[in-house]
């Protein structure tokens, strides 16, 4: 299975979603947070399929210092730094390697979230449906950070929803969602822009651009 791109995939998880969408007892005031930046367009398709909000959490992965698309775990909120042990021990590195890392990371949310809210609150979570969005899953680093932020804003039901996941990716996040959609979870998953036609890295003012429509 492969995505034309973000939109297309956004799409796809929408019906799905849509399909498994909580019934009767079960919590039915859903906010879309979308992890940016690739994961809004697909969060934009999300909201606009279940008629909910959406906006964006905040989270940046702290990457391996030579390869930084390879994660080592990432910072989501105001908690600290959460590292995937395992991602540590095959790259030889610890805690304190990354320490200029994450603290680079942690400023950089701080800059993206005024910039994306421009001083508006994070969405109340508490007794509603968030389902978190992100355009894939690679090591789970960053949606392991991102689940457990929003779950401290106690939602009623917790959601990951991504189109494309490495198995390993899944499994590191077993247990942080409620539960966890995605379409497609290849053994050979290599990267998640392998399953896209079109991946072009977004800009800020193209995730400006959706909050504004979504």
């Amino acid at each position: 299975m492969r995505f034309h791109d973000r939109s297309e995939a956004g799409r796809a998880l929408a019906r799905r979603l849509r399909d498994g969408r909580p019934g009767a007892g079960a919590p039915r005031d859903a906010v879309v947070l979308a992890l940016p930046r690739g994961g809004v367009p697909v969060g934009y398709e999300v909201a606009r399929a279940l008629g909910a909000p959406l906006d964006v959490l905040l989270v940046r992965k702290i990457g391996h210092p030579h390869h930084p698309e390879y994660g080592l775990g990432a910072v989501a909120g105001d908690a600290p730094p959460l590292y995937d042990p395992d991602a540590l021990a095959g790259a030889g590195l610890t805690e304190r390697d990354l320490a200029a890392t994450a603290r680079w990371e942690v400023t950089e949310l701080r800059r993206r979230e005024s910039l994306y809210r421009g001083g508006r609150p994070a969405p109340a979570l508490a007794g509603r449906w968030a389902v978190v969005v992100d355009d894939g899953l690679a090591t789970g680093a960053t949606a392991r950070a991102a689940l457990r932020a929003a779950r401290a804003a106690g939602p009623a039901r917790l959601t990951l929803a991504v189109p494309v996941a490495s198995p390993g990716g899944l499994r590191a996040v077993r247990g942080e969602a409620d539960d966890v959609t995605c379409l497609y979870a290849p053994p050979d998953f290599g990267a998640v822009g392998l399953w896209y036609d079109e991946f072009e890295q977004l800009t800020d003012a193209d995730v400006l651009e959706l909050l504004g429509t979504g």
